[in-house]
């Protein structure tokens, strides 16, 4: 056995023992967007006084580790709070994937009293949902659900909670399985079938929730379109007059659903990861010192604003996006994505790199392209399309303008788009105040396999390409 100081506390490692697996045993925030797979980078400390990755250092022998910062995601919900002493109360819950957002909701008044939010603990086990279930399939559901609910009874305590009788939970599949206890493992294999997509009640007790009698989870519509996305449609509710709306949700995977009052089709596109900054050099999620924000100036200087308004230390989700539409603005990236510099430098140790421009290229192909999918799949034209609503952890700071310049959204739906913040959570509080009944039926939500659309294959080759004119 060998010993491992971190500050004041000392822990016993086995021999040849990863250090990732000892913090994540001992519930020492690191995260692992990767999964431990050595490629993101992100799980750096110092060990012995020299930067080591958690996921890739094996102990041999006593050892003393320093962490960098590790503060929690920011994030807007959206939700308008009343600040109304009520008895008659429930609590609504969203299991992102990234970040963790609980309201106490007053039925009285049918509105919230307090947001509270967190970030995942289950970040510790990789950023997405493939790698939980890959966590989940070579262990299994108790350790990541474990972690999930401590975090979720810490957080009924903050917001002041002592009994409520319901909690209303919204999420996407995966993360309802992980909550739910149920092995996850069947979605990450084919045919991807979920053990359970429908509404779910549970004894909360039975779960290790405090302070709640029971728990009802919203329905989804397949493994990768979940109770999520049916709870942003509960807050949207149906368009008018023939025509249709479009949800996407950038959380660490990109769902996007197409509707009418007639029914609608729904897919999810493999983009997420990029925008939580899980394959970017420099990326990271919305936390203290992140860079949201970026632009030229006049002078050609450029400005660029971070979360907390603190020394930049990375790039977040819409922070991407910005950078990216402005180099290819001022001709930094050409059309095809090359950058003649390997790394565009924004400030001392925060860069962009020539691989990172593909990766987002990759992503913003995806999204662009699953949505044109769906609108084929109708015979939509973008005349039919009302609104476009933005959903997900950095929705509410996105630049529309340069999510459109950069090929992530289509620009015939530029001044349509709206962005709602947590609409998973909106939708969740309206779910809860009414009883628990959907404002409407979304069970004729059919969903799309791009895996399988050659459609999807060529169009996402041609939106591959920057549009530069």
């Amino acid at each position: 056995m060998h010993k491992v100081r971190l500050g004041e506390k000392i822990f016993e490692a086995n021999d040849g023992e990863k250090l990732s697996e000892l913090l994540i045993r001992n519930k020492i925030d690191v995260q692992h967007p990767c999964g431990g797979r050595g490629t993101c980078k992100k799980c750096k400390v110092k060990v012995n006084g020299q930067d080591e990755l958690a996921c890739r250092y094996e102990i041999k022998c006593d050892i003393d580790v320093e962490l960098y910062d590790n503060s929690d995601i920011v994030s807007e919900s959206g939700v308008e709070i009343n600040d109304t002493a009520s008895q008659n109360v429930c609590l609504a819950l969203d299991i992102g994937t990234t970040t963790l957002a609980l309201c106490l909701v007053s039925l009285d008044e049918k509105k919230a009293i307090k947001v509270i939010t967190a970030t995942n603990p289950q970040v510790a086990y990789g950023a997405d949902v493939i790698t939980r279930i890959d966590y989940c399939r070579k262990n299994s559901v108790f350790e990541l659900k474990t972690t999930l609910i401590e975090q979720i009874n810490s957080m009924i305590r903050d917001i002041g909670c002592n009994e409520a009788l319901t909690m209303y939970v919204s999420g996407n599949t995966t993360m309802l399985h992980i909550f739910f206890g149920v092995d996850c493992s069947s979605i990450g294999v084919a045919p991807y079938e979920p053990v359970f997509i429908g509404e779910r009640h549970e004894d909360a007790k039975a779960l290790g929730i405090v302070g709640v009698e029971r728990v009802v989870s919203l329905p989804g519509v397949s493994s990768f379109v979940g109770a999520d996305i049916v709870a942003g449609l509960n807050y949207i509710g149906l368009p008018k007059d023939d025509s249709y709306y479009l949800l996407i949700d950038l959380g660490t995977n990109a769902e996007i659903v197409l509707f009418s009052e007639n029914g609608g089709v729904a897919t999810a596109a493999a983009a997420g990861p990029c925008f939580e900054g899980a394959n970017i050099s420099c990326g990271m999620s919305a936390t203290k010192g992140a860079i949201y924000s970026f632009e030229f100036m006049g002078d050609g200087s450029a400005r660029f604003n971070t979360v907390m308004d603190q020394k930049a230390v990375g790039i977040c989700g819409t922070g991407l996006i910005d950078i990216v539409s402005e180099l290819l603005r001022h001709g930094i990236i050409d059309e095809t994505g090359y950058m003649e510099q390997e790394e565009f430098v924004l400030d001392d140790g925060v860069w962009l790199s020539a691989a990172d421009v593909r990766q987002y290229q990759l992503a913003k192909s995806a999204v662009c392209s699953a949505i044109l999918v769906l609108m084929s799949s109708l015979n939509v034209g973008f005349d039919k399309v009302s609104k476009l609503f933005i959903s997900g952890g950095f929705s509410a700071k996105i630049n529309v303008k340069n999510a459109v310049a950069s090929g992530l959204l289509p620009k015939e739906l530029q001044e349509k788009t709206v962005a709602l913040n947590n609409s998973s959570l909106l939708g969740t509080v309206k779910f809860a105040c009414n009883e628990g009944k959907l404002t409407e039926d979304f069970s004729s939500i059919k969903y799309i396999d791009l895996s399988c659309d050659p459609l999807f294959s060529d169009l996402f080759v041609e939106n591959m390409m920057f549009d530069i004119t």
